[in-house]
């Protein structure tokens, strides 16, 4: 969220702006000033878009609450459960789960109304997800699709 804050985030926030700011200051371990939503697309929190989930503690996502304080105007009306339920701590998602997950992101996606969206992810997120495409192309192009 901090990434595609930085790439899709309004000016700097300053108090007197009637929005709520996307992100506040100092989230994370950044030292980063809070960020204004003003004059920004919307931005909505998908729990299918996630790294590949298990074992790492960096890939355990906060409480929902945790995120609702640090990015007030992201939209996290999607995500189910206040808790991460998908992450455990001796089980690491399969890619083959990464990539069924990946394609069900997809299809969530062409239900949206939208004509531009930008999705910001990881990358292992990506690369599973784009291996179940490009399975009956020619060689070259197979090997560009699958390369991290």
């Amino acid at each position: 969220m901090q990434t595609a804050v930085g790439v899709f985030g309004g000016e700097v926030y300053t108090d007197g702006i009637s929005e709520q700011p996307l992100m506040m200051e100092n989230v994370g371990h950044s030292d980063h000033l809070a960020v204004s939503s003003l004059n920004c697309p919307p931005f909505i929190a998908v729990e299918l878009c996630r790294e590949q989930i298990g074992v790492h503690p960096c890939d355990k996502r906060r409480t929902m609450s945790e995120y609702r304080n640090m990015f007030p105007a992201i939209d996290f009306s999607l995500i189910e459960s206040e808790e991460d339920i998908l992450w455990k701590p001796d089980v690491r998602e399969k890619v083959e789960a990464v990539s069924a997950r990946g394609l069900k992101f997809l299809e969530w996606l062409w239900t949206r109304k939208e004509k531009e969206i930008a999705v910001v992810t990881h990358s292992s997120f990506l690369f599973n997800t784009l291996r179940a495409f490009g399975k009956d192309c020619h060689p070259n192009i197979k090997s560009e699709i699958h390369k991290q």
